[in-house]
């Protein structure tokens, strides 16, 4: 996810640039604010936890993503898509195409006219049960992969990105009875462009506008580097060859 100060709708949106946001990380998120009736900008935490987390550090289950086929199934998702739905401001996204089961390229994924966009999401406010800690979380809603993705990934999944005419649907709560499912689909492939970019991408360290530049499809992939074994110490009862190899 790629963020700039930017527009999405008239709604100003200013913050910092983010040239490789990662999970668990504050991004930014629009929300509905029906005190006002206007959207507003929040810094959300991206992983989405349910009111019934007690410790997010035992929390074991996956909620970065969110996928649109289950959101109305049990009760992780359902509250919060009926009532708590946002929009991700983003200007690219990285998806990754395996090559074997050590090797993955990233493809960058954005708009032929370079407009920002904005992924489909879900949040909730976590309240930690001594009520000393608190805060707002989100996670991100995917879905079947449009062709575009689907020929430079094979991936089979990718974010949901909800149309421009359709961003106050998808925000207002509306009722539960017609939630906005028929939303929760792939974007047009005739919209978007992709390009491969290098895997440094993939250390959440880096965090240069650089990152987004293209590189050749063919390019060769880069050796990952060996790894140099140290040589073990013993102890002196000779039980464990792994004592000091963090010394």
């Amino acid at each position: 996810m790629n963020s700039h100060v930017s527009r999405t709708d008239g709604l100003a949106l200013e913050f910092a640039p983010d040239y490789n946001a990662a999970p668990q990380s504050m991004q930014p998120v629009i929300v509905w604010d029906t005190q006002f009736g206007t959207r507003s900008l929040h810094m959300m935490f991206w992983r989405f936890l349910p009111p019934y987390v007690t410790d997010p550090k035992k929390f074991k289950l996956n909620t970065i993503n969110a996928k649109g086929e289950t959101l109305l199934d049990g009760n992780t998702w359902r509250y919060a898509f009926l009532h708590y739905r946002c929009l991700v401001p983003v200007d690219s996204f990285v998806e990754w195409k395996r090559i074997d089961p050590k090797t993955k390229l990233p493809w960058m994924f954005a708009m032929k006219d370079d407009e920002l966009f904005a992924h489909a999401g879900v949040y909730r406010r976590w309240r930690s049960p001594d009520h000393k800690s608190e805060m707002d979380t989100f996670a991100i809603i995917t879905t079947e992969p449009n062709e575009l993705l689907g020929e430079k990934t094979g991936h089979d999944r990718m974010p949901v990105i909800i149309r421009r005419s359709d961003y106050q649907r998808w925000l207002e709560p509306g009722t539960e009875e017609q939630p906005p499912v028929d939303l929760i689909r792939p974007f047009d492939s005739d919209k978007m462009k992709a390009w491969r970019v290098d895997g440094r991408i993939n250390n959440v360290k880096v965090n240069e506008p650089s990152l987004d530049q293209p590189i050749q499809d063919d390019a060769p992939i880069p050796e990952k580097p060996k790894r140099v074994e140290k040589p073990q110490r013993k102890t002196k009862s000779e039980n464990s060859g792994q004592l000091g190899m963090f010394g």
